[in-house]
């Protein structure tokens, strides 16, 4: 608090406003306590008559009008009303005031003494005659207390008189009164910080025992209607209803069927956490359950902590907690700390003892034990109530939508349903039965089924929306989905808003990456390369940074990141693998994205293949769109089926078709600030393209994704691409589209970067004019079968830093030119099994770190020169080929020879 600019003095004034404002907060306290201990007994009372009133109903079912010789129900007595207790009357507070302000106007000996039992007054006088009003019947001993609080107020107003009385020339007699009056206004102080304090905590643990003692009141009295019902078979929305207004929450993929909790599809979880849990590795003291948001994490770990096999392994010493998205961490912590210390783990009212410093270190309870934290959004919320340090046997189960991959040692991701547990639980949830009921229409089902994609929290929500509904609707709701649109207001709060939890909790740069992903088309792979060169362009990011972002988001399962299986940690960029998102995320993406006037959106979106364009996108394309992000999925377009679109912000536009033919939208040709082009073609042909004249007007395009089609005549292009810096062919032909004496490529692309040919089957040689491209710096030629040679002059490509030549089977020997590539730092030639041997100056590569030559097998020995490459540091291949490297490894021990297993497929591991 003290700092050297500040006096003594100034330390010591506040350090007595401090001691003042916590003098004020206990009787506070106790006034709250009183009002919820008021309102509590008034809310028992209503569930007492609610229940009441619903057990009657029900047994009128079973045995009609209850007649007077049948005994009624009984139930809990209703807490009584709290008698009031008049201890303090008003008139001799307000006496008390006037008096106090007469002796300050008065008595300048007085005065100051007067003026602060004004401020104790007023502060614990309306404190107290809350209490009164609260109609609490207060404890013997607490009355007392009061009591005696009235005393001194009552003395306090008799010594005021005795003020006013006595002349103001007496000096000494006032200074006595001053001080008399100071020592009033202190005892007040210490009962309240004193005696008060243990019987307001005496009063906080009588109502928490009451509170649980009525709770098991109404739970078993809601037993007793549930029970009813299943003996009788009743069946109909209002029992249903009438449960559920009682508070009865079922989880959301726990389902009430005859009589008992059925638990769907869990068995495999519960398995592998329960052996986590029970194994002795002091390693795995702190386990993990995630997965995305309504996947089951809470009911698994409630069949968790229910299991009799757990209960056995830690002797019953278990807490469950709750720790929600804005927790209370130091009632957490002192529920953790007593449970820990062997105080009750249920009492309500623990608390960290001021005594002590530090949460952990003491050896207090070396018998095995388990906490599960449920519903952990945020990492360091997490990392706060980590308090297991130095007790032995204990074990914490995070259960949280996120990994947490720092605290957690190793967690379990909760799957989605398969099929058929999918389809049992939709069915109990739609028709209160485990299969589709006769007459009801089983390939609707089914389609609805599927766009649930077995996420438990989806196939409920659907299931309780379309109970009872008629056909047409499941039709119209089949039709929603499938365009990712809410089907109700039930489907929109109960699973929309409820997923959309996760999302709030991103980031303002997180939150734009995560909208992207609605883009995409569903049930597909979103390859890296093209998400993490779109986030860069729209929104700004370094490679790197997408990157973590994209990581982050795994993390928080808001999608699935799958790295390439043969680099497994050694990519050779982040582009290396694919992302994955469930379908009920893409919807979130689509709903949040779909969000105000269509004009004025972010993200324009197709969600799927439709004949034309949506009819709301025609109806409003007399104004120009603001979408920085343009996605639109057709079948085959011609030109006159396009409609006119101004897109003057759109920074991005990925075109989904399947067509054997495809005619570029005219729109394009006004897209000045395009920047990413993503070309995508369904069918199973390769497509021609028309219209690719739009082309040229496209000045600002740096990257540009084809795939399955016939890469067109670039000759016609009039003007160099000058800001393109990236392009990828995917499954192209390529024909002689990139021949020299067809087009000259370091005129047309004169800032290429990075060029990737990806299954270009019909490439027998790589176009010697990307030789020429000399702003290259990485080349990849992958699982192009038909290739069969490299162009010679290799050696003209000076800044190249990567060189993939992966599965390239019919490629037998490498240029020499390759040798001469200084700048590069990567080369991959695995799944070349025709290869025979390295260019003898292999060594001549300064700059190479890494090696990729797994499934080489025809290369049986390596170059001398081999032993020149100082900056070579790991060297990957399988068991065939490790031997030729073996010898090096001897001569350069710091070199790193990763030898991996080839799986059966003939692929590396």
């Amino acid at each position: 608090m003290s700092s050297s600019k500040w006096s003594a003095y100034e330390d010591l004034c506040y350090t007595r406003m401090l001691d003042k404002i916590e003098k004020g907060m206990h009787l506070h306290m106790y006034s709250a306590i009183s009002k919820m201990h008021s309102k509590l007994s008034e809310s028992f009372g209503q569930m007492d008559d609610s229940m009441r009133s619903l057990e009657q109903q029900v047994t009128e079912m079973r045995f009609g009008s209850v007649s007077k010789s049948n005994p009624r129900i009984s139930s809990p007595a209703r807490l009584r009303p709290m008698p009031r207790t008049d201890f303090f009357t008003g008139e001799i507070a307000t006496e008390l005031l006037k008096a106090l302000l007469y002796i300050v106007g008065k008595s300048s000996v007085c005065k100051s003494s007067a003026k602060h039992f004004i401020t104790t007054i007023k502060r614990y006088v309306s404190i107290v005659q809350e209490i009164k009003d609260s109609g609490e019947e207060l404890p013997e001993v607490l009355q007392c207390e009061l009591d005696r609080f009235h005393k001194e107020i009552k003395k306090a107003q008799m010594l005021c008189y005795e003020i006013i009385n006595t002349g103001k020339w007496n000096v000494y007699k006032n200074l006595r009164y001053s001080w008399k009056l100071d020592e009033i206004d202190k005892g007040i102080n210490r009962f309240n910080l004193g005696s008060m304090q243990l019987h307001m905590y005496a009063s906080i643990c009588k109502m928490s025992s009451k509170t649980r003692e009525r709770f098991d009141q109404i739970e078993g009295s809601m037993k007793r209607i549930q029970q009813q019902i299943t003996d009788n078979s009743i069946s109909g929305s209002w029992v249903e209803k009438a449960i559920q207004s009682q508070g009865q929450e079922q989880s959301m993929w726990e389902e009430e069927g005859l009589g008992q909790r059925v638990v769907i599809g869990l068995e495999a979880g519960k398995k592998k956490v329960k052996q986590m849990l029970m194994t002795l590795r002091e390693d795995l003291r702190i386990v993990g359950i995630h997965g995305i948001g309504g996947s089951g994490k809470t009911t698994l770990a409630k069949e968790i902590f229910r299991d009799e096999q757990i209960k056995e392994h830690f002797n019953n010493k278990m807490l469950f907690l709750t720790v929600s998205q804005s927790p209370n961490i130091n009632y957490l912590k002192a529920r953790i700390l007593g449970f820990l210390m062997g105080s009750d783990s249920s009492s309500m009212h623990n608390r960290i003892p001021a005594w002590f410093p530090q949460y952990g270190g003491l050896n207090c309870m070396p018998v095995p034990a388990l906490i599960v934290l449920d519903d952990v959004w945020n990492f360091k919320d997490l990392e706060l109530l980590m308090l297991i340090e130095g007790y032995s046997g204990c074990k914490i189960l995070v259960v949280s939508r996120s990994r947490f991959p720092v605290v957690v040692q190793t967690s379990y991701e909760v799957e989605c349903l398969k099929e058929h547990e999918a389809m049992t639980l939709f069915c109990l949830s739609a028709f209160q039965q485990p299969s589709i009921p006769p007459g009801a229409n089983e390939n609707l089902v089914k389609q609805v089924v599927n766009e649930c994609k077995g996420l438990p929290l989806a196939l409920k929500v659907m299931g309780g929306s379309l109970r009872g509904q008629p056909e047409m609707f499941w039709c119209s709701a089949r039709n929603r989905l499938q365009r990712g649109l809410p089907i109700d207001e039930s489907h929109e709060n109960n699973l929309l808003e409820k997923m959309k939890i996760s999302f709030d909790h991103l980031d303002k740069k997180m939150k734009e990456c995560f909208l992207d992903m609605g883009s995409f088309l569903e049930d597909r792979p979103i390859p890296l390369d093209i998400l993490i060169n779109m986030w860069m362009e729209v929104h700004d990011l370094h490679q790197e940074d997408a990157y973590v972002i994209l990581y982050e988001l795994a993390n928080k399962n808001l999608l699935t990141l799958v790295k390439d299986r043969r680099a497994g940690e050694i990519c050779s960029s982040c582009y290396d693998g694919f992302v994955t998102m469930h379908d009920v995320l893409r919807d979130l993406a689509l709903y949040l994205n779909n969000q105000g006037e269509v004009n004025e959106r972010e993200q324009l979106v197709m969600p799927r293949r439709e004949a034309a364009l949506p009819r709301d996108w025609e109806r409003h394309s007399d104004q120009p769109f603001k979408a920085r992000i343009v996605s639109i999925h057709t079948g085959g377009i011609s030109e006159m089926d396009w409609p006119k679109m101004e897109l003057p912000k759109s920074e991005v536009l990925i075109l989904n078709f399947k067509a054997k033919e495809y005619f570029f939208p005219p729109f394009m040709a006004d897209m000045r600030k395009l920047c990413v082009l993503i070309l995508i073609n369904q069918d199973t042909s390769n497509a021609v393209l028309q219209n690719f004249s739009v082309f040229s007007s496209l000045i600002n395009l740096k990257s540009l994704w084809l795939e399955k089609v016939n890469v067109p005549d670039l000759s016609k292009t009039t003007i160099p691409f000058t800001k393109l810096q990236k392009i990828s062919l995917i499954l192209c032909k390529v024909n002689s589209s990139l021949d020299p004496s067809v087009v000259d490529l370091p005129r047309t692309f004169p800032c290429i970067s990075d060029l990737t040919f990806d299954h270009c089957d019909d490439m027998m040689e790589l176009p010697s004019s990307i030789c020429m491209m000399q702003s290259l710096k990485s080349l990849r030629v992958t699982n192009c079968h038909g290739l069969r040679r490299l162009p010679p002059n290799m050696d003209q490509l000076t800044k190249l830093e990567t060189l993939r030549i992966y599965a390239c089977p019919n490629l037998r020997t490498l240029p020499p030119g390759i040798c001469e590539l200084r700048c590069l730092k990567y080369l991959d030639i695995s799944g070349c099994v025709k290869l025979v041997e390295l260019p003898e100056r292999i060594g001549n590569l300064i700059s190479l770190e890494l090696i990729d030559m797994r499934e080489c097998s025809q290369i049986r020995c390596l170059p001398k020169s081999v032993i020149d490459m100082q900056s070579l540091k790991r060297i990957i291949c399988d068991e065939e080929i490790s031997p030729v490297w073996r010898d090096v490894k001897r001569a350069r021990p710091e070199l790193h020879l990763q030898v991996v297993e080839v799986l059966h497929s003939g692929l590396p591991a």
